[in-house]
């Protein structure tokens, strides 16, 4: 992986730290002390298994549920006294399903937030809409519902979209999970082109060849603790628990 000064600059990165996040659903602790770092520009790769609290740190982390405990730093700066819809215009969230708005076209589901959070002008919004199509190799689709599209194309939509809000940092939970193996790889190419770009990026993912190749760390998750985090390599070849050593032969 190039490193961050390598990378073009595209986006104005920040750095996303959490320390010592902790969250339970009633009786049920899902998420126990979770330390995360990821410096400006790079990217980290979320693994681990079913239930081990992956996804919901991501939606910890923007506010879409609120911590018992810990920190959550954008640029190094708490967040947790801000307006939760501000910090979420900073994030920009993937989800595995597409959430899409199926009674509107392409380009209006992409240029709904920069019109109705950020107040941009229409035309100013349609301009937006259609530059992060064309980014997502979409443009041509931009007036049709996202029903006719196929999965991957609907993802790429809801990439496009997520983009259109000018975010510092993209989340992506599991974005490739619900697409037919064929779709897979090009989805994970585009958030390989903005890793590249310089986007500041956690990644949920059971793609284990891309954490590999396109993040800068991995962090291993089980049981809503992170087991170990490091650099790919670290993490793959030199593991250094029994649990991700056990994981790896798994999934590997």
């Amino acid at each position: 992986m190039s490193t961050n000064e390598t990378k073009s600059t595209a986006f104005e990165p920040v750095s996303l730290a959490a320390t010592d996040i902790h969250l339970a659903f009633g009786p049920n602790a899902v998420l126990r002390g979770v330390d995360l770092d990821v410096p400006a520009g790079t990217t980290a790769a979320v693994i681990g298994p079913s239930g081990s609290g992956k996804s919901t740190l991501l939606r910890t982390l923007n506010r879409l549920y609120e911590p018992d405990q810990g920190d959550i730093l954008l640029d190094g700066r708490s967040v947790l006294a801000d307006n939760p819809d501000h910090v979420r215009q900073r994030i920009g969230m993937v989800f595995q399903n597409f959430n899409l708005f199926p009674h509107r076209s392409v380009l209006d589901n992409v240029t709904l937030g920069p019109l109705k959070l950020k107040g941009l002008g229409k035309e100013q919004s349609r301009e937006l809409g259609l530059a992060q199509l064309e980014r997502v190799g979409l443009r041509h689709k931009a007036e049709v519902r996202p029903g006719t599209l196929s999965g991957g194309q609907q993802q790429r939509v809801a990439i496009a979209r997520a983009l259109a809000m000018a975010p510092q940092v993209m989340f992506f939970d599991e974005a490739t999970s619900a697409l037919d193996p064929e779709l897979v790889k090009g989805i994970l190419a585009l958030i390989a082109d903005l890793a590249a770009d310089g986007m500041t990026m956690v990644v949920v993912t059971h793609e284990m060849g891309f954490a590999r190749s396109t993040a800068d760390s991995v962090v291993f998750m089980d049981h809503g603790r992170v087991v170990e985090s490091g650099p790919p390599d670290q993490i793959f070849e030199s593991a250094e628990t029994d649990r991700l050593r056990q994981f790896l032969s798994q999934v590997l």
